[in-house]
């Protein structure tokens, strides 16, 4: 059988694997360090994929395909970034499949990363079976993207469905990397929650003060030690992503919407909080969109990166 290499390039972390059909061989990570840009990084990922094919005694010719998950508005066809959203800002004028070919002489699939996460979702995860099918990813940043149909949905520039986290739902908030004010990412995202609680009024006699990482695994710990600002942070949040969700519903009426991201390690809290909301909220007189957790949290990128190897 042959195999795919993959790459799912993150905003904290280069997740790297091998993947026959829809079997995962094997993974690594390397340290993204997104603001030095992508370039620098090639050697560690060359290396890192390289020890990887030695030690499943891969050959060149078995290699099928490349492909990458990637932030930002993808050229799927013509395999470019577009653009991307302050980090690995060099990615733009990188020439990719050059870079693939001159290393391991086979060619490349690249797509946005939500959209590969939601494809690893609906063909092996939690949207398999359905034809209409969401996806919300909350991180560094919140990606989106969209199956309608049977068919995920780019657009004509790439960008259809994959700018969930940049729905203004705060008109009154800050400017946003996009240029958008008051974006689903200013609101509730990794990169902007330790601006957020340190400039609340009641941070510094709050136990987020004392951490040394204020991230949302952080939040999630110190709410459930009862501290007050950190359960006004993770419900304050919970309603960004809860509106996000009504949005997206009413945007591409999906008959499921998947919910993805290192966040999910508190899907039980998470979970039914959104499908209470998108219940009392969205407007879908037919029934109720069904809430549910990505089954391949860490996995899900590498998997819509190999099918897209595999089928394209």
């Amino acid at each position: 059988m042959h195999t795919a290499i993959v790459m799912d390039i993150g905003g904290t972390k280069i997740k790297l694997g091998l993947v026959a059909g829809d079997k995962i061989l094997c993974t690594a990570s390397i340290d993204a360090e997104s603001s030095i840009g992508l370039k620098e990084k090639l050697p560690a990922i060359e290396n890192a994929i390289n020890d990887m094919l030695n030690q499943h005694a891969i050959n060149k010719n078995e290699i099928k395909g490349v492909g990458i998950s990637m932030p930002g508005i993808v050229d799927s066809i013509q395999k470019k970034v577009l653009s991307i959203d302050n980090k690995f800002n060099d990615v733009v004028d990188m020439n990719l499949s050059e870079w693939i070919t001159n290393t391991w002489q086979t060619n490349l699939e690249i797509e946005n990363d939500a959209r590969c996460a939601l494809i690893g979702e609906w063909q092996f995860g939690n949207g398999k079976g359905y034809d209409n099918v969401v996806l919300m990813t909350i991180g560094t940043g919140i990606g989106s993207s969209a199956v309608i149909e049977g068919k995920v949905l780019r657009g004509k520039h790439f960008q259809a469905g994959c700018l969930g986290g940049h729905f203004t739902i705060n008109l009154n908030g800050i400017k946003c990397n996009c240029g958008n004010i008051g974006c689903v990412e200013t609101e509730a995202s990794t990169w902007n929650i330790e601006r957020i609680a340190k400039q609340h009024a009641n941070y510094n006699s709050s136990i987020l003060a004392q951490q040394n990482k204020l991230d949302f695994e952080t939040i999630y710990r110190c709410a459930n030690a009862d501290d007050a600002l950190a359960k006004e942070l993770r419900d304050a949040c919970l309603d960004v992503w809860s509106a996000a969700a009504v949005n997206l519903i009413h945007a591409y009426d999906p008959e499921v919407l998947v919910i993805g991201g290192g966040i999910m390690a508190s899907a039980g809290y998470i979970i039914p909080y959104i499908q209470k909301k998108t219940d009392e909220h969205a407007w879908t007189p037919w029934g109720k969109v069904k809430i549910v957790a990505a089954e391949n949290i860490n996995a899900a990128s590498l998997l819509g990166a190999a099918y897209l190897v595999f089928n394209n």
